[in-house]
This record gives C-alpha cells, structure tokens and sequence, in this order.
C-alpha cells in the first residue's frame, strides 16, 4: 500500500483548546541554560526554499517516466536468460527503481529458486544470486559456494584474480547468519584480495564500488546513498543501458520535488513546536531527522511514514535532551509520571519549564492519530506506548546518572539498545505497511522481536563509540564503550574492538530475521533499513546527527541538487 496521507492543517482538537485556555503555561519561564550543540546549518532554510525550474515540466516528466517503465517491463517479458535477469533486477536495485517493478521482481526470484541457476560456473552470476535471493527473504544454502572451493576446503586460488566475482562474493556473504562458517571465510578471503587489488589496475565505476564495500558492505549501506553514487558512475558500467539511467534521473528529480514540499512542512510544524515549548537547550535537528525518515522510505506515496518518523525522531531529541542536560532528577520523575498518565490534567505535577513540551508532546499524538487516512489501519495507541516505555528507559538512565552508578555493561546494553529509539521508530515505519498485514505486524514490533532489539544494538553502539571518540561533555549515563571498560580493565582500543564484534553477531540477527518472518517482510525491511541508517549517521565513528554540518553535503545532494 503506498499512502498519501499528511499532517497540513492537522486539527489541533481538544488539546489545543485546553492549551489555549490555560494561559499561565505561556507565560513559563523558559530556561536559560544552552546545551552546546552546534546549531544546524538549516534552520528555516526549507520554509523559504523555491528550487530552480526543473528543465521540463513535471507533467512531462511523469508521461515520460511511465514510457520508460513500459520499456523496462518489456525488458522483462523479453529477456529469458536467468544471468541477465538478475543483473537487470541488481541494476534496478542500486538506481532506487526498483520498486516499480515488485511484480516482476517477485516472478524472477521465484524463478531462480525453481530453476538450476546455481549450477553456473561463473562467481559473480553464483553470488549475485544469493544475496538477490537472501535479500528478499529467501534461504539459499552456503552450499552453493562449494564449487569454488579447493580440495583442502578453503578457496580456490583460482577465483583470486577475479574482481567481479570477489565483490560479488564479499557482497553476498554479509547475509550471512550464526553458524555459517563458508560465508566467514568468504569475506576473510574477498577482503584479502580485494585489498590486495586496490592499487591495481581496477578500472571505474568497479575500483569505486570495491572501495565502498570494503568501506560499507552492500547489504549493509545506506540504499539511497548507494543510488547516488550508482546514478553518477553507471554510465560506465559494461552492459549500460540509457533507458534505465534516464528512468532513474527522471525518478529522483521526480521525488525530490516531493520531498522538498515535505521538507518545507516539516520544518513549519517544527517551527510551531519549539516555539509552543519555548525550551532553549534543546537540539534544532528538524532536517536531519526528515532526511533520518527518507533513507528508511524515499519512495513516492510514503508521505506519512516519512513524516511519523521524523516527528518521532524530533520528539525523541527533545526528551532526551531534557533529561540529559536540563532536568534534575525530580524533574525527570515528574516528566514520566505526566507521560505515563497521558491526561491533560498530569500538567500540574509539572515545573513550569516542562508544561507547555507536555502539552505539545499531547498534541503531536493527537494530530497523529486525526491524519491517519481512514483506509489506513495504522493504530497509533500502539506508537504511543513504544514512547512511554521508551521514556521509562530515560529515566533509568537519569537514575544511574543521578547515583553515580556504573550498570553492568550487558545491563547497560539491554537498557540504551531500547532507548536509542528502536521500538518507537519502529513502531513509527509500520505506519508503511500494507493494510493487509498491518494488524500482524503491529502486534509483532509491539512485542519488541530479536530484530529490532538487534537493530537497536546496531545504532547504539556506533552511537556510542561516536560519542567515545568525541569525548562528550555532557552528563549522561556512562555508555557501553565507557562500562566495558570499567568493568573489564581494558584500554579504549580494546573496548571498541569488542563492541565492533558484537555489531557484527546482531547483523547476522538482522539477516536471519529476513527467513524467519517471510510473510510481513514488508514490515521487517525498513525496521532493517533504519539499521542500514547507521552506515550514513555514524559513518567514520562520527555523529553526523548531532555535529550535522558534518551531514550538510548529503542533504545538499538529496534534496537540493537534482541529477
């Protein structure tokens, strides 16, 4: 289902009226304190922003792209080499066009599972496959990679001269799951000769595409950064076709003239917010929080997702930093008092700082739950809940830090892998899903399954040892790199290299969890795309989210520069 729902013009209901009505919250007094962050490099830019005219009109635009997607399923009905197919679906993939074709898609994989294709000689064809396959929730056995091997079971030196076939290989391999020995010793053997080839004579686009798979494997880079530079390089690529390349161009000009409209909302709604909250320590991250939503759902017709996610997010940075760098410990009690009581009346056991983001956070909900479309099933009692429990996880935190407690680092993990924002952002992406199994999988997220726990794993500990290596001033609870090493007596190098282990273990969480919950894949794979989100936010063991000049040349190339 692709929803077209939106927030323009929400009514502020009930909420609203009482909020008018007590006038003494708006007089408030708004604290002094500032927090430190740099300010984003954003501010009301997308509120005042006329892009350039695009070169044709977009009603021109769009007839065209429907005759470029006429031809490219004709490509699909006309082709009947499996090798060729799944290139054409890998291509599709990496241009970000690939959602127009789900249907004819979904008949290829199924072909290729019914056929003999991985009887072929050729690595690349084997690999490309198996992670094609793997990807949309199909197992393939790591048998099929046998044919490569040598006789003393390891890999065949004769496949180490093959560039192509080792980043296919490489690629595919990070599927895999606990337990799979052949797809460890793949990426141990692709890594060491795709290394070895780097100052070789590989030639473009494929040196470039190595350096970012060693960098970022595939399957674990960020779709939308990859269709940037895919979109930029694959002119050259053996087997380029135009029609394909100018659907793609056509497509994310298309869509990011959607998204700046979506930018510009987001940003007013932010605008009213912290005016209405007046509370000046709190972080301005209104963009990098709608570009956090993009990279999870960029497609056309995801309006509402995009926008629940980033209002979440924006929500998310608010109480954190309130509890974090403003409030004293009764202040953070009374706030998740308030919070867990979800009435108007629990205002008054506020301080006065606080009423008025109580109030907004009321608000926010409401006009939620009043702009989700009636043929939409999205129910969002379930979001709110994830948010109270996601609150409960602060005040935890602010207890630690208030006693000066040093948690056992599993303990630390179990608690800040939930409060990073997993199962309220996921709980957010549902609002995505399909009718048809939007019940199914808001009660599967609600239950707070292995995946997002995995995923939330994922982003904590790259936000942890972002925050490590920027030596952060504020007063937060200590972090999981900080607690390792506390408790284990070992070096900062030592911490981080073990936290880099166990980001690994819960990747191989994330992939099994493709197999084990086929029938709402839907519903998994942007709760896998928010983890895929990490490589962007935290990529270098920065934190580009809090020191977001450091994202503004990404955001310029989304939503500002069309291709």
């Amino acid at each position: 289902m692709k929803i077209d729902g939106g927030f323009a013009g929400g009514a502020r209901s009930a909420v609203q009226g009482r909020r008018s009505v007590a006038s003494p919250l708006a007089a408030a007094a708004v604290p002094e304190k500032q927090s430190g962050f740099e300010p984003s490099p954003w501010s009301d830019f997308f509120t005042g922003y006329e892009p350039e005219p695009l070169q044709k009109s977009e009603e021109w635009m769009l007839v065209r792209a429907n005759e470029l997607k006429e031809h490219v399923c004709m490509m699909f009905k006309s082709c009947n080499n499996m090798a060729t197919q799944i290139c054409l679906l890998d291509t599709l993939q990496h241009l970000g066009i690939d959602y127009h074709f789900k249907e004819q898609i979904d008949t290829i994989l199924s072909q290729i599972l019914e056929s003999e294709f991985f009887s072929s000689s050729s690595l690349s064809e084997v690999a490309l496959g198996f992670r094609l396959l793997r990807e949309h929730g199909h197992w393939v056995s790591p048998d099929v990679f046998n044919k490569f091997k040598a006789q003393d079971g390891g890999f065949s030196k004769d496949i180490s001269n093959d560039p192509k076939g080792l980043l296919s290989l490489y690629n595919a391999a990070h599927l895999h799951v606990h337990g799979e020995p052949t797809l460890e010793e793949a990426i141990t053997f692709a890594r060491r000769h795709l290394r070895s080839m780097r100052g070789s004579d590989l030639k473009t686009p494929l040196a470039n595409q190595v350096k970012r798979a060693l960098h970022i494997p595939l399957p674990r880079a960020c779709k939308r950064i990859e269709t940037l530079h895919y979109i930029s390089e694959y002119k050259e690529e053996e087997g380029y076709n135009p029609v394909l390349l100018e659907l793609a161009k056509l497509d994310f000009n298309l869509l990011q003239h959607v998204h700046l409209k979506e930018l510009k909302a987001i940003t007013e709604w932010w605008n009213n917010f912290s005016r209405n909250i007046g509370l000046s320590y709190i972080r301005c991250r209104v963009v990098e929080s709608y570009t956090w939503a993009y990279v999870v759902y960029y497609q056309r017709g995801f309006k509402l997702p995009r926008r629940i996610i980033a209002m979440m997010i924006v929500l998310i940075t608010t109480v954190d930093d309130t509890y974090d760098i403003h409030a004293t410990i009764d202040d953070c009690r009374k706030l998740h008092e308030a919070i867990q009581r979800w009435d108007e009346s629990a205002v008054d056991i506020l301080p006065e700082y606080l009423k008025r983001l109580y109030m907004e956070l009321l608000i926010t909900f409401k006009n939620i739950e009043d702009e989700v479309p009636a043929n939409v099933d999205y129910n969002v009692s379930y979001l709110r809940k994830a948010f109270q429990n996601h609150v409960s996880g602060y005040l935890q935190e602010a207890e630690w830090s208030h006693n000066n407690h040093w948690p056992k680092f599993e303990d630390q993990v179990n608690l800040t892998s939930l409060t990073v924002g997993g199962p309220t952002l996921s709980m957010s992406v549902m609002a995505g899903v399909d009718r048809k199994i939007m019940k199914q999988s808001l009660d599967w997220a609600a239950g707070v399954p292995d995946v997002v726990i995995a995923g939330g794993k994922i982003v904590r500990f790259m936000n942890d040892i972002a925050a490590f290596k920027r030596r952060k001033c504020k007063g937060d609870a200590a972090s999981s790199v900080e607690c390792y090493i506390h408790e284990h007596g070992v070096t900062d190098k030592v911490a981080i290299a073990r936290i880099d282990e166990l980001i690994e273990e819960e990747w191989k969480i994330l992939n099994k969890a493709r197999f084990e919950n086929h029938a709402i894949l839907p519903a998994l794979q942007p709760i896998i795309d928010l983890a895929r989100s990490s490589s962007l936010f935290y990529d270098n063991r920065n934190d580009v989210y809090t020191t977001s000049t450091h994202l503004q040349e990404t955001v310029e190339s989304l939503f500002l520069k069309p291709i």
